[in-house]
């Protein structure tokens, strides 16, 4: 295949042996650097995109798509408005609970927590709540404990900061539980412990205890009522319309939210880091662009003679600009070509290997994340190359303006 004469000549220049070696290495530095930059850039939109999705599928693990309450406080009928909900387009199941903070202790520790009163027969339709308890099961909570007490399944962090393990008997406070001709008491209640919950994240493992709906309902003096339903849709990025579509079904004094509402402020943040974290990367790619404009400035002025030569034979401004341009584009592509195989492979390493470890209760998983997408890819490769190929501007433009008459008059 025969090149055009632009596209000989520069590889010809790039390739070639220089005297001046001090140019070749800035040539090599210059596609270090870009390749630096391109590899850092892929891995940490992976890093950050795994974070966002294992954060996801983690919170809509644990609560539902959507929330429905009531303005009034509680739901009078939860199973006949779960019912009602059920057969709505988009939803997959509904299940009613009971919510509220209490207090928890144990022979040696006490700390605040939030209880949660499931419907044993639903909730496993809607959340994951079954497949994350670790020891005993959902139904024990529907049994009483070999103490005769009911039972209750604690979050894995909350039941070792309790110290306490499955057959141990825990007690709980609520506040204003009972109501009583004297006003409000707290209710008060043992429980044995029948099991222990996992899902993954801090927050919810070390605040999360789990009873049967209607336990729940006796020790906060809420029998036959519910604090809410957990809704599954069958799309989760169609649950906000979903959710509209529920609350104006119901109207007043129901209202509905769905998990993007529940919390935006968690992965507005995800997503601002995200661009953030972009733009601070894309600026060592364009440190690394200036490696390139100085290597091209070096290389017209060494090939000075060169360009007049060859503008005496014909060659037009034109035709030396894209020469230059397309050495300084061929050094671009090299470094984002290397960066990009050296990013997917670590980010390939990250994944298969995971021997970054993370403090769960600060970032709520334990291991990095790594999702790499060929989005990523394209985005990262393309910004790059777009970069290399602007910093090739100036000096092709002025290798362009070189007078030939000038650059061979004392040759």
């Amino acid at each position: 295949m025969t090149l055009p004469v632009e596209y000989f000549i520069g590889l010809k220049y790039l390739l070639a042996k220089r005297k001046q070696t001090f140019i070749s290495i800035i040539t090599v530095i210059s596609v270090s650097g870009v390749a630096i930059g391109v590899m850092a850039l892929i891995i940490v939109l992976a890093v950050m995109n795994g974070f966002e999705r294992e954060v996801k599928d983690r919170i809509l693990g644990a609560t539902a798509h959507v929330h429905v309450t009531s303005l009034e406080g509680s739901i009078p009928d939860p199973f006949a408005l779960a019912r009602r909900v059920d057969a709505m387009d988009g939803v997959v199941a509904a299940s009613p609970y009971l919510f509220s903070q209490v207090m928890i202790s144990s022979g040696t520790a006490s700390t605040g927590a939030i209880l949660r009163g499931v419907d044993i027969p639903t909730i496993g339709k809607v959340t994951r709540l079954p497949r994350d308890i670790r020891k005993g099961k959902l139904e024990d909570l529907a049994k009483k404990t070999s103490s005769g007490l009911p039972g209750i399944i604690l979050g894995k962090e909350l039941a070792a900061n309790l110290d306490v393990s499955p057959g141990d008997l825990v007690e709980i406070l609520v506040p204003g539980g009972n109501i009583t001709p004297m006003g409000a008491f707290p209710g008060i209640a043992r429980f044995g412990v029948a099991g222990l919950s996992e899902s993954g994240m801090y927050e919810y493992d070390s605040s999360f205890a789990y009873v049967s709906l209607a336990e729940a309902g006796r020790l906060m003096g809420m029998e036959g009522r519910a604090t809410g339903l957990e809704v599954k849709v069958d799309d989760i990025y169609r649950a906000g319309r979903i959710a509209t579509r529920i609350r104006e079904a119901l109207g007043y004094p129901y209202w509905a939210k769905d998990w993007m509402q529940s919390n935006r402020n968690l992965f507005s943040a995800l997503k601002l880091e995200k661009v953030v974290m972009f733009i601070i990367l894309v600026l060592i790619v364009m440190v690394a662009a200036f490696n390139i404009i100085s290597t091209l400035i070096m290389v017209v002025m060494d090939k000075t003679r060169d360009i007049a030569v060859l503008m005496t034979l014909g060659a037009t401004r034109k035709m030396v600009r894209k020469i230059f341009a397309l050495e300084g584009l061929l050094i671009g592509m090299a470094g984002t070509v290397t960066g990009s195989i050296l990013g997917t492979l670590l980010c390939y390493l990250l994944r298969r290997y995971q021997f970054i470890r993370l403090p769960s209760d600060v970032y709520y998983i334990s291991t990095l994340p790594v999702d790499l997408s060929p989005g990523i890819l394209i985005l990262v490769g393309a910004s790059s190359i777009l970069i290399c190929f602007l910093a090739t501007l100036y000096p092709s433009r002025q290798a362009s303006l070189i007078d030939p008459a000038e650059a061979i008059r004392y040759e």
